[in-house]
């Protein structure tokens, strides 16, 4: 039956409203907080918050501070479908930051794990079709099957946002790959000039063709941030590497490549960090760490702690920010979801990271060092 407007209290409304501004366990508002949640004026929320104090449905836990002792409502609105990438650093910031996001939206977020696998992948579309998600956050490497997986949620009619590597008919979501390797070359393009008087013997460029163009924009905008920089870095003969594999499978295709080529002063760009770092161990042990110069992409935590080592020749490496991708993910799935326009992609911001500023960007990472050490 239809409740007629005549026959509900305003007030009570309101006040559930409140109530409901409370999205998770334990979580703690302001008076500020409320009135954004709520769009209620100032006055009407202090009374309300003070009304249900009074009534045992809020706490005060400080001066203007509320919680809410009873759990959120379990569900939501909407089920979304996380298919996560693989159990990398990097992923694992951005699943982090989407089960906050999700919990602060009170979303249902259904999660699997691709491992990095075309198998699992396509297993994973098929389970999340069946357990009749509303949306999917698709975050999986290979090219050649985002077709076949997109194809499979437009099927069902579940949208897709496709994280990192674009599917087609999917929103994307992720790195601006040209821009973020533009800064990457130009930043050590400034290195080669200021350390090794402009000049340089040989490029090389590791890649990772697996998981297609866009991604391998990041080597293209090296290459021209390099060339802006050394307007005749293109003389130098330049080699390209596939980086596919974990850390120790990147080792080996770049010792093999170093034991072909006799060390020379050498500008590396690569696609990730993982990249990064294992040709670093590979030049160090070839006895060669001085003769290179390395560019790396993600800024993930071993390579923060590589920018603080003295005297590393990694130079720097572009920051993604994945551990705050939940907090734009989750707003743009529901704007998809409530019918509003959204653009076919959204870029994260990217900054680059160097021995300079890497303390300032994450002072944080000492923190957790330093408890490591004390636990």
């Amino acid at each position: 039956m239809k409740t007629s407007r005549s026959s509900t209290v305003q007030a009570v409304v309101r006040a559930c409203e409140i109530v409901k501004a409370f999205r998770h366990d334990g979580e703690e508002l302001l008076l500020s907080d409320v009135m954004e949640r709520t769009s209620l004026r100032r006055t009407t929320a202090f009374r309300l918050l003070q009304s249900l104090v009074s009534g045992g449905m809020l706490e005060r836990t400080g001066r203007g501070v509320y919680r809410c002792p009873y759990p959120p409502a379990p569900g939501g609105r909407f089920r979304l479908g996380f298919a996560a990438q693989t159990d990398s650093e990097f992923s694992r910031g951005v699943n982090e930051s989407l089960q906050r996001a999700a919990a602060r939206e009170r979303v249902n977020l259904v999660m699997v794990n691709n491992r990095y696998s075309i198998k699992e992948a396509l297993r994973n579309a098929d389970l999340l079709i069946q357990k009749r998600v509303d949306l999917v956050l698709e975050f999986q490497t290979y090219e050649r099957v985002a077709a076949i997986i997109s194809s499979k949620f437009l099927e069902a009619r579940i949208p897709v946002i496709a994280i990192e590597v674009p599917h087609p008919g999917a929103v994307y979501f992720g790195a601006n790959n040209y821009q973020a390797g533009l800064i990457g070359g130009r930043a050590l393009g400034r290195w080669a000039k200021e350390h090794w008087d402009g000049s340089a013997e040989q490029v090389l460029l590791i890649g990772l063709p697996i998981a297609g163009p866009l991604p391998a924009l990041r080597i293209t905008g090296i290459q021209d941030g390099l060339r802006a920089e050394l307007p005749r870095i293109g003389q130098a003969p330049a080699a390209h590497l596939d980086g596919k594999g974990d850390f120790h499978q990147i080792l080996g295709v770049v010792r093999r490549w170093l034991r072909r080529n006799s060390p020379r002063r050498t500008l590396v760009g690569t696609v990730n960090d993982m990249c990064a770092l294992a040709t670093l161990r590979a030049f160090e042990e070839a006895g060669a760490g001085r003769l290179c110069a390395v560019i790396g992409q993600n800024a993930i935590r071993e390579a923060r702690n590589e920018l603080r080592r003295p005297d590393t020749r990694l130079i720097g490496t572009v920051a993604y920010f994945p551990e705050r991708y939940g907090d734009e993910l989750i707003p743009l799935a529901l704007s998809i979801l409530e019918h509003k326009a959204v653009p076919p992609a959204t870029f994260v911001k990217h900054q680059l990271l160097t021995s300079k500023n890497v303390d300032l960007v994450y002072p944080l990472d000492l923190q957790g060092d330093i408890t490591a050490l004390e636990s």
